[in-house]
């Protein structure tokens, strides 16, 4: 498998390289150059097969021969040890769970997947890699936990200050060891663009080996595709037209749920729920891209004014208007809002939901169920890692996870920085 820049002016890579470039020189995202339908067969079958079988089959593609088929087993087996289940919320509407892991987030299974794959690739080199990673509430610490000891990789994770809950700036602040946490005087955009600057500066490359992992990079991004199938598996004797509503923020979520539906996964529409950093709504509603700067909310890890990928989305859709609208929806929906459905889900069926998950589920409401629909929001995140607005909002106690207790009684530790100049400072130090 070849991945080409979509900048298209840089050359095309392996699989290999793009996960260690993570961003093409060009500064345009890695895509797969085919994206190969899967037998139908796999989908008629999907309910006799065990989780790691689907995603070897989902994604051997992808990494092409790269990683032999034993290794890419056993990655898949280490990263897959949790569950993903589905729970019914309503009679047409269930919740897609992907907490389960060991920082509670949904990016526990891509964050996973990037550090075992770039340890397999640098197993051999005696060169150090850094993993520079920006982050608006779960990626740091999901990467954090992910690379915790990979040898030959340091982390270094940018995030907005004051912009992230307590117990997520506990997940990326207090594990030590080869993580180190920058506290950004700023947005969650000024951490990407300061990510993104510095993979294109060579007074830095030339001495470092960079690498992303956010969603930007492909090993972070593809695995996430796994999740819908997984979910089509545990409701296919439904025999219902399925719809998905992702809690959107930088988009790759949802952009790696498209690819499987490229990969011939039965799915009768997307829709992307945001909070009020509405970029994407607004570019639905008028055919014109024009991000701003993010907007702080209490769905903090959707706070992203210039989703990086959105193009992905565009590519996958043939850069179609037309054909995107046909397939794909986005509602924004602000924090008091937001509280609202908190509270109706609750009520209803005593089930507490996450911000981010509460902003899914409003995603189906307004884009309206038919009669033989079935709506499955993602539940991207614990709601205990959001304690404070779940248990106001609710009026409620939540009892602290294992995963979550390990580190609240942790020291943080980061160290300030207030733009590009001191990142570069701190990466040549």
């Amino acid at each position: 498998m070849q991945y080409y820049s979509l900048n298209n002016n840089a050359p095309k890579v392996s699989f290999s390289e793009a996960v260690i470039k993570g961003l093409a020189p060009d500064r345009g995202l890695y895509f797969p150059e085919n994206i190969t339908p899967l037998p139908k067969s796999f989908f008629e079958n999907i309910e006799s097969l065990d989780n790691i079988e689907i995603a070897y089959q989902a994604i051997q593609q992808f990494v092409g021969e790269e990683i032999p088929e034993t290794e890419l087993r056993d990655i898949l087996s280490d990263v897959l040890s949790f569950d993903f289940p589905v729970v019914e919320i309503e009679n047409t509407i269930g919740t897609l769970e992907l907490f389960h892991g060991p920082t509670m987030a949904f990016k526990d299974v891509g964050a996973r997947f990037m550090a075992r794959c770039l340890g397999y690739f640098n197993r051999n080199n005696k060169n150090q890699v850094t993993v520079l990673v920006a982050t608006s509430g779960d990626t740091g610490g999901a990467v954090a936990n992910g690379f915790l000891g990979v040898k030959g990789v340091d982390v270094v994770i940018l995030y907005p200050t004051g912009k992230v809950s307590d117990i997520q700036e506990k997940q990326l602040t207090t594990l030590g060891q080869n993580i180190i946490a920058l506290e950004v005087d700023g947005v969650f955009d000024d951490c990407q663009d300061m990510v993104k600057t510095a993979f294109l500066d060579t007074s830095i490359t030339n001495h470092k080996q960079l690498t992303s992992a956010n969603s930007i990079n492909v090993a972070r991004w593809l695995p996430q595709l796994l999740y819908f199938l997984f979910a089509y598996k545990q409701v296919k004797h439904k025999n219902k037209d399925i719809i998905f509503s992702v809690p959107s923020g930088n988009f790759g979520n949802i952009c790696a749920g498209i690819v499987a539906y490229k990969l011939g996964l039965p799915v009768k529409h997307f829709v992307a729920s945001t909070n009020s950093n509405d970029t994407v709504v607004r570019y639905l509603e008028t055919n014109e891209y024009t991000p701003k700067p993010s907007i702080a909310t209490i769905s903090n890890a959707m706070d992203v004014g210039n989703p990086s990928n959105f193009i992905r989305i565009q590519k996958l859709f043939n850069d179609s208007f037309t054909t995107l609208k046909n397939n794909f929806s986005a509602y924004s929906f602000n924090d008091q809002q937001t509280k609202e459905a908190m509270k109706t889900i609750h009520d209803q069926s005593g089930y507490i939901a996450d911000p981010h998950g509460s902003i899914g589920y409003l995603g189906l409401k307004k884009h309206k169920l038919g009669t033989n629909d079935y709506g499955i929001f993602l539940e991207t995140a614990h709601p205990v890692k959001f304690l404070d607005v779940v248990e106001e909002t609710l009026d409620t106690t939540i009892t602290i996870p294992p995963q979550i207790q390990k580190v609240m009684d942790k020291e943080k530790k980061s160290i300030l920085i207030k733009n590009y100049k001191s990142l570069k400072e701190f990466l040549l130090r």
